[in-house]
């Protein structure tokens, strides 16, 4: 069976892993998926993460960040789904939480940060925040 939004997939063993209490997790593996991870471990939170070529595809292992007991995640949302894209220009690129979170967005230039999106000059489309 195809699976039509894997990104959506990945945020919710994120997401269901967090609330499980679980300290690691698994994901099929994608580059899309690998540069979510790294920016996810680059603004801190995630603490590491390792790609296992395993079969066709491969897996990328993901340690969670944990402080006094609470995920570093609070929350993840999918805002641009395959029946539904969302773009911004740069100037229209909304804050998560008045800056305390983060928007991830494709643009012309690769997957990025809002912030960096944004002193870069460059739009494009929104693929989730986290907070």
């Amino acid at each position: 069976m195809s699976m039509t939004d894997p990104i959506a997939d990945m945020l919710s063993r994120i997401r269901n892993a967090m609330t499980a209490g679980h300290d690691s997790l698994a994901v099929p593996a994608s580059s899309v998926k690998q540069r979510i991870v790294e920016i996810l471990q680059e603004e801190g939170y995630i603490d590491t993460y390792s790609r296992r070529h395993e079969g066709p595809q491969g897996f990328l292992d993901i340690k969670l960040k944990w402080h006094a007991g609470q995920p570093a995640i609070e929350g993840l949302r999918r805002v641009s789904r395959p029946g539904q894209r969302r773009y911004a220009r740069c100037g229209d690129i909304p804050k998560v939480r008045n800056g305390l979170g983060i928007m991830i967005v494709s643009t012309s230039k690769g997957l990025m940060t809002d912030r960096a999106a944004r002193k870069a000059g460059v739009g494009g489309e929104l693929i989730c925040s986290i907070w």
